[in-house]
């Protein structure tokens, strides 16, 4: 299976077919997962994402996105590539990074095809479930854009403390979204949604700029609770200056409002 890469597209339009079962479509719904330094820990995370992809039979297919620092000895490019050669359903997008998850977000986004796209991080800390979670939460209720928020958090104080005073400043200078837990994952929005979006950030402001846009459309959100698992196999990747990144896009964004972060 070639990359997604690979294959000619532009955003909202798909210049190759998908070859499902045996006949050309576009999924019901797309998933990307975000595996920069995953590593083996993305064989079981897809595993168990397809397993219940199938269970709750759901026309799917997911965008494993490796993408990687040049000659920085990371094993998930060719892990995810290997994945991907073993199941029609599932692509694989492993460039060298130009950015950090924002950046990745967008390469994933940009290969997915389905009628809805789904993101989430695949270093196990978001369940794997949740998107199903916040797919029937889409569907059933009609909305067009459908998150999580954490409800229990087993990743340490530091983390959670970030996480409860970038909310209340969020929240301070973009009132009216009545949303919980800005960067929490999954996130999943409609196609026609995703299309509308100018989404420009490269790096971990990217969570808010989706929220932010989807303020700014009157969009019909909708979230899920879930729990926050910890990990043990890599440190956190967000230090003090992911941190000091979120803080002054967040000022930035409110009092210039630029397209681009």
């Amino acid at each position: 299976m070639q990359e997604c890469l690979k294959r000619p597209s532009v955003k909202g339009q798909s210049f190759f077919s998908q070859y499902l079962d045996g006949k050309e479509t576009a999924p019901g719904i797309s998933v990307v997962i975000l595996a920069y330094r995953s590593g083996e820990g993305s064989y079981a995370f897809v595993e168990s994402m397809t397993r219940f992809l199938e269970k709750n039979e759901l026309d799917w297919e997911i965008i494993l996105v490796g993408n990687h620092f040049a000659d920085d000895g990371d094993p998930t490019p060719s892990i995810v590539r290997e994945i991907a050669q073993g199941h029609p359903r599932i692509h694989s997008v492993t460039r060298i990074k130009e950015g950090m998850m924002g950046w990745d977000m967008k390469s994933g986004l940009e290969a997915a095809t389905g009628e809805v796209i789904a993101v989430i991080d695949g270093d196990g800390q978001m369940p794997f479930e949740d998107v199903v979670h916040v797919y029937r939460k889409l569907m059933d209720e009609k909305l067009d854009l459908v998150k999580t928020f954490r409800t229990q958090r087993a990743d340490g104080l530091y983390r959670k403390t970030i996480s409860v005073a970038y909310n209340i400043i969020f929240n301070i200078l973009f009132p009216g979204l009545h949303c919980r837990d800005i960067n929490s994952k999954p996130k999943i929005m409609t196609r026609e949604v995703y299309n509308r979006m100018d989404l420009n950030s490269n790096g971990w402001f990217i969570d808010a700029e989706i929220m932010i846009q989807a303020g700014k459309m009157n969009l019909k959100i909708g979230e899920v609770p879930t729990v926050f698992h910890q990990i043990n196999y890599r440190p956190s990747f967000v230090k003090p200056r992911s941190v000091l990144e979120f803080f002054v896009n967040l000022i930035w964004y409110r009092l210039f409002n630029r397209a681009k972060i």
